[in-house]
């Protein structure tokens, strides 16, 4: 008997022998897997929330040896930041501006754009806004073999409107969102899951390909203390200054102690998409939060990639030195352990 060679994915769909679930896996395995050379990237963010989006931001302006950077569109957000989500929208685009220009890449201002000015009324409404028919324009100048993605670090107004107005772009986008809990967590409470959960319920319910983070159980594990922060950033440059500057004022007033750390989880999307030796993940059940920010699951949805353990020092390695340009701390995360 003839022995048979090796069977790729890509070969089983082709030949369209697979049920629909395992059609469904073998999809989100392809479509979500990390993607090789240059990406067509979009971000979109709350960035005055707090001050992780700046560090996100700045990574990927620090990365555009990997990234290709199609827009940046200001997300609405409602926190002791913000009088409500439009104005939320309206200051991160400013801070989205301020970091271009410390960071010395104004030439990307016309690549910023205003997201929803609130959030959804309910699950069929889309808010329109410039940045979410940038949105679908973007999207439709890809292709699924050719995706523009997208790294959401926010509440997902702006991806569920553009979803709401144009579905055909679901086959075009692969989003990775810090958002949500752990799939194990008791409750589903989070502030980019549950800020806006229709808009939430829509990006989940949609099918589209998808790579979450949870922050809660998963992304929390990646922080920075205070005096790791000042030792590898003071002095760097004028952005290093201002995010060390605002880091300290969050943390005198969320934490208001001597010693202190800041959890910086919103550059695990763009930490993701940069290399595989940052985060482990697995293809797993695709959630959804409902109105009482709760986890329900529904095995004919489609499986989600699902980063379930972060490596806290080599990101910290990767994230302080691009954004310092310390090339001995980049240097560490390729040597050789000694054990």
């Amino acid at each position: 008997r003839k022995a048979m060679g090796k069977i790729t994915l890509e070969q089983l769909l082709a030949s369209h022998c697979l049920d629909d679930s395992l059609e469904q896996y073998a999809n989100a395995v392809l479509r979500t897997r990390r993607p090789t050379g240059m990406v067509d990237i979009v971000l979109d963010t709350d960035t005055y929330n707090e001050i992780d989006d700046q560090y996100a931001l700045a990574l990927l302006l620090a990365s555009q040896e990997k990234f290709h950077i199609c827009g940046v569109l200001a997300a609405p957000f409602y926190n002791h930041h913000s009088e409500g989500p439009c104005d939320g929208m309206r200051r991160s685009y400013q801070e989205i501006i301020k970091v271009l220009k410390l960071t010395g890449h104004l030439e990307l201002s016309d690549r910023v754009f205003y997201g929803s000015d609130s959030f959804l009324p309910d699950e069929v409404t889309p808010v329109e806004s410039e940045g979410a028919r940038e949105l679908v324009r973007l999207a439709m100048t890809h292709t699924p073999e050719r995706p523009l993605y997208v790294a959401c670090i926010a509440a997902p107004t702006n991806i569920a409107a553009a979803l709401l107005m144009e579905p055909k772009i679901r086959e075009r986008l692969v989003v990775v969102w810090c958002g949500g809990v752990g799939l194990d967590w008791p409750d589903a409470l989070c502030f980019n899951g549950c800020q806006d959960i229709a808009a939430s319920r829509v990006l989940l319910q949609s099918g589209i390909p998808l790579v979450l983070i949870p922050a809660r159980g998963v992304g929390y594990a990646f922080s920075l203390s205070g005096m790791e922060l000042e030792y590898w950033l003071q002095g760097r440059s004028a952005f290093c200054d201002y995010i060390l500057k605002r880091t300290k004022e969050e943390a005198r007033l969320v934490h208001n102690r001597a010693v202190w750390s800041r959890q910086i989880v919103d550059v695990l999307p763009v930490m993701w998409l940069l290399g595989d030796d940052f985060m482990l993940d697995r293809i797993d059940r695709r959630p959804n939060i409902g109105y009482d920010m709760h986890y329900s699951f529904d095995p004919r949805r489609p499986p989600i990639r699902y980063v379930y353990s972060v490596k806290r020092d080599n990101i910290a390695n990767e994230l302080l030195g691009r954004l310092g340009r310390i090339k001995e701390l980049l240097d560490s995360n390729h040597k050789t352990p000694k054990i």
